[in-house]
């Protein structure tokens, strides 16, 4: 069955999701790394990717912001001049009841009231005005770090926003 559209699990109600000793088949997260670059490094450019409505990003999402911001920074800064860190892990349990479709489904097509349904992935919960990705680099990467999040940004289901904590007087 195809991924459905991110607008289907954007808004969530009700409560969290997420004890998987009680659910069985959760699939696994899709990221698969939540630090990349030098972790160990002092960089005087910090900035940070901020949701800009509450919402859930799913993880296949989230895997896909990371790998277009990781590999411009990799490719235009060098694995030693940056620290990325994703700041949010997909814990709530997305459940969805498949419909029949095809011939004869006609007469069953309109599924069980107040259904169950099976899982089929994983998304992070995530507030207004959260991090949701950090880079701290080199000050002559400053902005090859700014173009990364806003290349992650566009993967991203939630409008976010792009704040500088540190090194501002770069950016003017």
């Amino acid at each position: 069955m195809p991924i459905r559209p991110a607008r289907t699990y954007r808004y969530f109600s009700g409560p969290a999701y997420t004890r998987r000793e009680y659910v069985k088949g959760v699939p696994g997260v899709r990221v698969t790394f939540f630090d990349m670059g030098n972790p160990k490094g002092d960089f005087p450019v910090e900035m940070s990717l901020i949701s800009q409505e509450s919402g859930q990003i799913r993880h296949n999402a989230l895997e896909a912001a990371r790998i277009a911001a990781n590999r411009l920074l990799e490719v235009k800064a060098g694995k030693d001049n940056y620290h990325f860190k994703i700041r949010v892990y997909p814990h709530q349990i997305l459940r969805e009841n498949p419909m029949a479709t095809g011939a004869g489904a006609d007469r069953i097509s309109d599924g069980m009231a107040r259904s169950f349904g099976r899982p089929i992935g994983t998304a992070a919960r995530v507030s207004r005005g959260q991090k949701l990705m950090s880079v701290r680099i080199a000050e002559e990467f400053a902005l090859v770090g700014k173009e990364a999040l806003r290349r992650a940004s566009l993967k991203l289901s939630l409008p976010s926003r792009i704040v500088v904590e540190r090194g501002q007087k770069l950016f003017g």
